[in-house]
């Protein structure tokens, strides 16, 4: 099956920053990721995978080509007291390939990233056993599609269950026990709790596996005081040449909410870790502009914005606007 990657992109192309929504978008207000129905209802990856056509559509027509698909497009597919549901990859191959070949027609680049329910450094051997479940059968989907290297599994290390070192080792063990068919598919995040750069670099080094850089996680685990630009530059590094390494960009929210509770209006403050509506577009621009004038390697960027796909064209109307040396690089 053709690769993912193809057709071959000019030099223009390859300079390029790809930027990418997650899941649910906000310009077609009522379309689903993913057939969400209770089990009652029999939701299937069949219905899931027709919702993601349709998706793929309305990015083409946004000229959007980097999408994160939802961790739930099979649904109940490794519930261990449903086996009804545990044969939707082969009673979906078609879907599964049409899928793929719609993307590649696209030039679409997708990824995945399973919830924190992925806990490959917990010292409870079932949970560990249930997340590489989990992580195989990712991973047969986006073989199913037909896709390339570029369509990872982005995780994290889990929590770190009293003893961060321990819980590092306990996910290069666990990492170990996994399949080389599903291993290859995944790329680690730093996340905004406990695990910063610091930690998945050193899990890099003892399995090998990809990072992807979480600029607002890294402002919030950070205790190596390491500049936003040298993780950046670490992260990509990781990443085969042949591969477009991927980061994920967010900006905080600062906006006060009014929640109503009960008939009683209360003020909610804003949390550092909380993703904004939209994309600061001066700290995207610095971060850009950073990476240029350290000629560091192109990279597609996730932006994790409340806002979805209409954060992403707001953002790139904004960089056209006030870095316009910047314009032809943001697709």
């Amino acid at each position: 099956m053709q690769n993912q990657d193809t057709p071959s992109p000019n030099q223009h192309q390859l300079d390029q920053y790809r930027l990418g929504v997650p899941v649910k978008l906000a310009g077609i207000p009522g379309q689903r990721a993913h057939d969400s129905r209770r089990w009652q209802n029999q939701p299937h990856l069949s219905v899931s995978l027709a919702y993601v056509r349709d998706i793929l559509e309305y990015l083409q027509s946004r000229n959007i080509h980097f999408y994160r698909l939802s961790g739930q497009l099979a649904p109940y597919l490794t519930h261990p007291e449903m086996p009804q549901f545990h044969h939707q990859i082969e009673e979906s191959l078609t879907e599964l390939a049409a899928t793929g070949d719609l993307a590649r027609q696209y030039a679409i680049r997708l990824t995945m990233h399973p919830g924190h329910y992925i806990q490959l450094s917990s010292p409870d051997p079932e949970r560990v056993r249930r997340s590489i479940r989990e992580l195989d059968a990712a991973a047969q989907l986006l073989d199913a599609m037909g896709l390339g290297a570029d369509a990872v599994i982005v995780i994290h290390v889990g929590g770190a269950y009293g003893d961060k070192e321990e819980s590092r080792v306990r996910f290069v063990q666990n990492h170990a026990r996994i399949h080389h068919e599903t291993r290859r598919r995944l790329a680690l995040e730093n996340d905004d709790r406990c695990f910063g750069v610091a930690d998945t670099l050193w899990i890099h080094k003892q399995t090998g596996i990809r990072l992807v850089l979480d600029t607002l996680h890294h402002r919030c685990v950070n205790s190596a005081q390491v500049s936003t630009l040298n993780a950046l530059a670490s992260t990509l590094a990781t990443w085969p040449a042949d591969q477009r390494a991927k980061i994920h960009f967010s900006s905080p929210r600062t906006a006060m909410r009014i929640l109503r509770r009960g008939g009683v209006e209360q003020l909610q403050m804003p949390l550092v870790n909380q993703h904004s509506d939209f994309i600061h577009p001066f700290e995207f621009i610095d971060l850009l502009q950073g990476a240029q004038d350290a000629a560091l390697r192109p990279f597609d960027i996730m932006l994790e914005a409340k806002g979805k796909d209409l954060a992403l064209l707001r953002l790139r109307e904004q960089v056209a606007r006030l870095a316009p040396e910047l314009a032809d690089l943001v697709v």
